[in-house]
């Protein structure tokens, strides 16, 4: 094992930053960015106690932050909740996976399933956030199964932060009721958009910060207290405790509603309630007396009833906020021009001027490569220089050369017709051997741009649409890459709502844009293409998640090869980074067309790609039984192609003498060599096991990379 494994490089690509100074803009990051599950909102609460130092903040023991100014009558109250929806663990298994419990447990339906093979954080004993994933389905191994898990069940949801053992779990730190929450970054979604986990349930804390300072630069008579209220989700608990703490004779509670506001025009005519409508009044209570015009939406209370009698509000009583869509989702959507709107009328009512803002532009997004290296790298680096550019198939470009810089210096390559990336050692002649992997990854094309703005997308590859729809996305426009959401039906947050089974659906995306021409203003074009937004994570022990691990693994792996070759190699091999896989092995069909023809069929492939691994909970051992950190697999059988016995056996052999560790076994899918059976090319298929394919939180290890790209290198110079 190389030392350097766990050495990875930084990162070298990132969503811009919002301003980090304190503007509304820079505080709803923060505030957004910072995971705080119902009665864990320490994190969140330290930071805002420091950042409110200089006004004398008070926290009480059920965490809720306060800050006031003046005295006597009347005593405003204006409280915004700072916690969200998320989960605790509830139980750590002998083989290192924890169950959990949702925290609340009850309501949000579909919001399990929409966590499922989702990116995580869950937090330690002394306060730490270590990356996690939630485990989810395959969409390779379900077919055929009876009685396949249901995902939107708490049952059939498993925390896996690449722990082995139970003692690997907590000698992280990471114990029973160990906050679970989703991983997030604040994304700008169009001219005016904020889109991420949480940002509805924080909207109203960013407000009331930009407002404290106002208040305390020109404090009103009577006493004004500005609350920032933890376990909302969990019964208004806090709220519950300020209202029994303050006895207010004022209430203002900012905030989106419990209960989504309509998306469509209901049957009385009534306007859905979109982001840019404006400042928003919930409920019944009139909230007149604030003295601004508002949009009405009916809304579930926001001040729910605990043990003991209930709290009578004041008849001064009001809950505003603004519209948000896909609420409680990691792609939930606000308007800024909402957000300053709410402003205007909180500091109109407290008598003060809202403090000026800049406006934050919309730019679009850039992917930076990293120095080609002079010297060979660390394989892990290469996987991640790899993993984290973009190449949806049929526009790989960009992935395409981004193996070409992890290549050495002398390596030469040439691109074929079908953007087929060749690196031929020795003469060419037929019979000899060729090493191939993928380069394209699963996403979207923009097939057409509705008159609302919304885009029509057509599916390339293949994944549940329970892992896309409802998150953050980008578009891979010729300026850059701008943000998204991909969209949901309007029913989704019903008991009744499912999503397609069939996982080539088309799909449609949200990018901030109200008509077909503020979507050009944005540069975005039909043919541009869509994927979600990646982030690289290190788990425990040596174990990474990121999303198109299929099929960069293998092409990292290749990479390592080339260099441990050396220019001076000799042997007649080459290697290929093909593309459109994942649209039917379309890149690696053109390239054994083309090798028949010039009569330069090779004798051997080694076809490298992912061993879909049933190592997770809720996948059938009998099938694809590859174990992760067990070392590199020969994909002996899967669904188009079967490795001769004796070439098994023989992979085997040199494996075990240069003591690579190894694995076989069976598994589903096709794999790029299956193109050249036809012309007499045996297609030894080369994996590693992973764990969740096809989805955002794809899990492997970093060992059988190692192993990988060893036995890569050596059946090079030996078959």
């Amino acid at each position: 094992m190389r030392s350097s494994l766990l050495k990875i490089v930084s990162v070298f690509f990132a969503l811009p930053a919002l301003s980090q100074v304190h503007t509304l803009a820079g505080d709803l990051q923060w505030l957004t960015d910072t995971p705080a599950v119902s009665g864990y909102e320490g994190a969140l609460t330290d930071r805002l106690m420091q950042q409110l130092k200089a006004y004398k903040p008070q926290r009480d023991n059920m965490g809720n932050v306060t800050v006031t100014f003046g005295s006597g009558a009347p005593h405003r109250l204006l409280v915004a909740s700072v916690d969200e929806p998320g989960y605790v663990v509830s139980e750590i298994q002998p083989d290192g996976y924890m169950r959990m419990q949702r925290m609340p447990a009850a309501g949000l339906p579909k919001y399990n399933e929409m966590q499922n093979a989702q990116q995580m954080v869950v937090g330690t004993r002394d306060g730490r956030l270590l990356p996690a994933v939630i485990s989810g389905l395959s969409i390779h191994l379900t077919p055929g199964r009876i009685n396949v898990p249901d995902p939107d069940h708490l049952d059939n949801l498993y925390l896996d932060m690449g722990a082995a053992t139970s003692a690997d779990v907590q000698h992280s730190g990471v114990d029973v009721l160990s906050p679970v929450a989703a991983e997030r970054s604040l994304l700008r979604v169009g001219a005016h958009g904020y889109a991420g986990t949480a940002v509805g349930d924080r909207f109203g804390a960013a407000v009331l910060l930009q407002l404290v300072q106002a208040v305390a630069a020109a404090p009103q008579a009577g006493t004004t207290t500005i609350a920032f209220a933890t376990q909302q989700w969990y019964g208004t608990r806090g709220l519950t405790r300020l209202m029994q703490q303050t006895h207010p004779d004022e209430v203002v509670y900012v905030g989106r509603s419990r209960k989504p506001a309509a998306r469509a025009d209901d049957a009385a005519g009534t306007p859905a309630l979109l982001p840019g409508a404006g400042v928003v009044a919930y409920g019944t209570t009139d909230a007149a007396w604030l003295g601004a015009p508002m949009k009405k939406a009916g809304a579930a209370p926001f001040l729910l009833r605990l043990n003991g009698p209930a709290i009578v509000p004041p008849t001064k009583t009001a809950h505003i906020g603004i519209a948000s869509v896909y609420p409680t989702t990691a792609g939930e959507m606000i308007d800024d021009r909402d957000l300053n709107a709410l402003m205007q009328v909180l500091a109109k009512y407290l008598g003060v001027a809202a403090p000026a803002q800049q406006p934050v532009d919309a730019v679009a997004m850039a992917y930076v490569a990293q120095p080609r290296p002079t010297s060979k790298p660390d394989v892990a680096a290469v996987l991640k220089a790899l993993t984290l550019s973009y190449g949806v198939s049929e526009v790989e470009a960009m992935s395409r050369a981004a193996v070409a810089n992890q290549l050495p210096p002398w390596a030469k390559t040439t691109t074929d017709a079908s953007g087929n990336l060749i690196l031929q050692f020795g003469s060419g002649a037929a019979g000899g051997t060729v090493i191939m992997a993928h380069t394209d990854e699963l996403g979207f094309r923009v097939k057409s741009i509705d008159a609302d703005g919304m885009l029509q997308l057509d599916n390339k590859g293949g994944g549940s649409p329970a892992f896309y729809w409802g998150h953050p996305a980008l578009v891979h426009t010729t300026a850059g890459m701008r943000g998204a959401v991909v969209d949901l039906p309007e029913n989704y947050d019903t008991a009744q709502f499912k999503f397609p089974a069939d996982f080539r659906i088309a799909a449609r995306l949200n990018v901030g844009a109200g008509s077909a021409a503020e979507v050009a203003a944005q540069g975005i074009q039909v043919g541009d293409t869509v994927t979600i937004v990646k982030k690289f994570h290190t788990l425990v022990g040596h174990r990474v998640s990121i999303r198109s691990l299929d099929d960069r693994v293998g092409c990292a792996a290749m990479v390592d090869a080339v260099w441990a070759l050396g220019k001076d190699f000799n042997r007649n091999v080459t290697f290929v980074w093909s593309t459109q896989e994942e649209l039917g092995l379309l890149g690696a069909t053109a390239y054994a067309e083309a090798a028949d023809k010039a009569g330069k069929s090779p004798e051997t492939v080694f076809a490298i790609d992912t061993f879909v691994s049933s190592d997770a909970p809720n996948e059938s051992s009998r099938f694809a039984d590859g174990k992760l950190g067990a070392g590199f697999v020969v994909r002996a059988l899967d669904s188009t192609n079967l490795v001769p016995w004796a070439a098994v056996q023989r992979v085997q052999s040199i494996a075990a003498a240069h003591k690579v560790p190894m694995q076989y076994g069976v598994t589903g899918g096709s794999n790029d060599g299956a193109a050249f059976n036809r012309y007499g090319s045996m297609d030894v298929a080369l994996s590693w096991p992973m764990r969740y394919s096809h989805s955002p939180a794809e899990v492997m290890d970093l060992r059988d990379l190692e192993a990988l790209a060893t036995i890569a290198a050596t059946l090079a110079r030996e078959w």
